[in-house]
């Protein structure tokens, strides 16, 4: 089992779980039924292409970059792009913030930018869990493209709140996270 954090990726052709939690992140799994390849990405961010941090960025915290990053290494692993399909989760709204507050537009900016940017590539949606106000861990098989998905209790709530609330306060300092894929 592979574990990928905010602003990761990770693609297999193996028989391998790719597993991630996300509160108001997003993740999409993007995959080649015909050849086993697979993918999923965990992005905090939809990104703006008006910012010069997002160009600079080696990090896939920003949903535009880890889409291409995502694609990029599934191409690179013998994917077919015309063959991609995808599958979209997360996007809970799971920060315990004011409604004026630009923490509540997170998790539907994320959901949005996901669907757009797939819809807008040609690549099909075949299913999606997002929104709502509970976290969810997501256990992806990329070689037969199943998902399997828990939506979490609100004491795991706290700790996914938790995370994301360091990782945006890390982003604001501009001090993101070393980008680290752990092994289970």
């Amino acid at each position: 089992m592979v574990s990928i954090h905010p602003g990761e990726y990770y693609v297999s052709g193996d028989d391998e779980i790719i597993a991630t939690v996300l509160g108001s992140c997003v993740a999409v799994a993007l995959f080649d039924r015909t050849r086993g390849i697979g993918g999923l990405n965990h992005f905090m961010l939809p990104g703006s292409l008006d910012r010069q941090q997002f160009f600079i960025s080696g990090s896939g915290k920003y949903g535009m970059y880890a889409m291409e990053l995502l694609i990029n290494a599934l191409m690179k692993s013998g994917a077919a792009r015309p063959a991609l399909h995808a599958k979209v989760f997360g996007g809970g709204s799971v920060l315990r913030a004011n409604p004026g507050d630009a923490a509540m537009s997170i998790p539907r900016s994320n959901i949005e930018f996901a669907l757009r940017f797939l819809e807008t590539e040609g690549i099909p949606v075949d299913s999606s869990d997002t929104g709502g106000t509970h976290a969810r861990k997501i256990l992806f098989f990329p070689t037969s493209t199943k998902v399997m998905l828990k939506r979490l209790a609100d004491r795991s709530r706290d700790e996914v709140e938790h995370e994301e609330e360091e990782y945006l306060a890390r982003l604001q300092t501009n001090r993101p996270k070393p980008s680290e894929a752990e092994l289970l």
